[in-house]
């Protein structure tokens, strides 16, 4: 026997472990699966849904049970091209939209749906156009929160029996047409500018009003203080003419002091730069008299007292 022929023995032996060995590595490998955390397997036996892998380490039936590709279990955000919607008043405006949702049963959305996030984004856009489409403009800009909350339970209980829990929707922007968003530009800018006239006038109206209301107090002020000073002056000036009363009556003046007194006052009377007539009262005739009188009783005391020239000298007895 030669060399090669004890040789092929010995090869197919090598053979036919590495082939064992291999067999067995493949077997090792489609029996043990291992699931990251987050994630769900669907196995199907035979090609009929056997059992949902959860995270960590699985054992499967090889060459008999086939896993299915992994179901991402976390909150999902998708944003989907804006659409077009017509709303109640004929206008055309672009809504971008994104969506918030989880997959709560991977064999759901396995076996329910062929392609759950195509049909999460087609039943997003026919909602949309529903709720936007029974809205005019203005309420569809100033109706975001409405219009996400409609959207989401439409979404939810639609998307319920797929395994799918939508969490949120909300319109990312809402683009009317150029034009619109011009006009709506020019009224805007009108309205500020109202707002600002208006705030301009009422500023200039409270001013004036402080201002009015500012001197009306300082005329009652000052009025206020001519009033006390007046009161006080005349009090002042019947303290006075009390004190030269009860002084006159306390020195006890005859008729002829009264009457040269009076006559002193009437100049007085009679300084004013705006007195042009000066009446002279009757009880200046009297004065007049009770002066005269007195004088002339003064001069015949005086005349009786003095000495006669022309009489003759008294004779010496």
């Amino acid at each position: 026997m030669t060399d090669i022929e004890q040789l092929i023995p010995t090869v197919i032996g090598w053979l036919l472990a590495l082939a064992v060995l291999i067999f067995v590595l493949v077997v090792l490998a489609r029996s043990i699966r291992i699931i990251p955390q987050a994630s769900a397997g669907i196995v199907e036996r035979l090609g009929r849904y056997h059992k949902t892998l959860t995270p960590g380490l699985n054992l499967l039936v090889p060459f008999i049970d086939r896993l299915r590709p992994l179901i991402d279990m976390r909150e999902q955000v998708v944003s989907f091209p804006p659409q077009p919607v017509i709303t109640e008043d004929n206008l055309v405006v672009s809504i971008d939209t994104v969506v918030y949702f989880q997959v709560t049963d991977a064999r759901a959305a396995t076996y329910e749906i062929a392609n759950y996030l195509g049909a999460v984004e087609q039943l997003t856009t026919t909602t949309l156009r529903n709720v936007v489409g029974g809205l005019n403009l203005e309420e569809a800009l100033t109706s975001r929160d409405e219009i996400n909350g409609q959207l989401r339970v439409v979404l939810d209980e639609a998307t319920g029996k797929w395994g799918i829990r939508v969490g949120r929707v909300e319109l990312k922007a809402i683009d009317p047409p150029v034009s619109i968003q011009d006009s709506m530009e020019k009224q805007m800018r009108a309205e500020r500018d109202r707002r600002a006239a208006i705030l301009t006038a009422e500023g200039s109206k409270q001013s004036q009003i402080l201002e009015a209301e500012g001197r009306r107090q300082a005329e009652i002020l000052r009025a206020e203080g001519d009033k006390q000073a007046a009161v006080l002056r005349a009090q002042g000036e019947a303290e006075a003419i009390h004190s030269v009363f009860e002084a006159i009556h306390a020195g006890n003046p005859d008729d002829k002091l009264l009457a040269y007194q009076y006559l002193q006052t009437l100049p007085k009377i009679s300084q004013g730069a705006a007195n042009k007539l000066w009446i002279i009262p009757s009880e200046f005739t009297e004065a007049l008299k009770g002066v005269s009188g007195a004088f002339a009783g003064r001069v015949a005391d005086a005349a009786a007292s003095a000495p006669d020239d022309d009489a003759p000298p008294p004779r010496l007895p």
